[in-house]
């Protein structure tokens, strides 16, 4: 039976885990870190880590959960929904979110590994993350279908427009594939205005 910590205890050993979770799943992703590696640096047992987290997948989610409030502050909050111009507002949610994607590794790796969300959610409570009102995806989705409603957006499927809105953030992670990775700024910077254009109704 694990030991029974203090409540001090508790809180010092849950950010030692919390740091530790953040660096080594940065580096090495969800499924090559392991259990042992997550306890050394807080010099727990094993069979205490659960008296923390019930899994490393609950684990991995609390990290999700702990960025999700700054970054729908900065994508969301701060972009998409700083302008009534719904063209504008697209070009400043994407710049964002590819601040976001350049600032914070993990959150990178979040966004460009899908099967470890995959995973995340199999074994941890998927409502914790899917119902959060902090969750940058439900203030994108709700402003994407408020735009479709008023005719401010070519006509599309919500799900069609977030995936084209999407396919900027893997931009950062191919940006040695690219004909010129020189040219990655120049790159960027045409794709936002091209998909923030391409997206926006013309209005007659």
């Amino acid at each position: 039976m694990p030991p029974a910590f203090t409540g001090q205890e508790k809180a010092r050993i849950t950010g030692l885990l919390m740091e530790a979770g953040a660096d080594l799943f940065t580096a090495r992703g969800l499924r090559k870190t392991s259990l042992e590696d997550l306890v050394a640096p807080a010099g727990i047992a094993k069979s205490s880590f659960y008296a923390f987290f019930r899994s490393k997948e609950d684990l991995y989610l609390e990290l999700m959960l702990a960025r999700m409030a700054d970054v729908k502050r900065r994508v969301v909050d701060e972009a998409l929904e700083s302008t009534d111009d719904t063209e504008e507002a697209l070009r400043r949610f994407l710049r964002a979110t590819l601040e976001v994607l350049d600032t914070d590794p993990l959150y990178r790796r979040l966004v460009t590994h899908p099967e470890e969300m995959d995973a995340v959610l199999r074994r941890a409570d998927p409502e914790r993350l899917t119902a959060s009102p902090d969750n940058p995806a439900n203030g994108l989705a709700a402003f994407v279908t408020a735009a479709l409603e008023r005719g401010d957006l070519v006509p599309a499927t919500p799900a069609a427009v977030v995936g084209v809105l999407q396919t900027v953030m893997l931009v950062p992670v191919n940006a040695g594939r690219l004909a010129d990775p020189a040219a990655y700024d120049q790159t960027v910077d045409l794709l936002v205005d091209v998909i923030a254009r391409g997206l926006t109704a013309r209005k007659e």
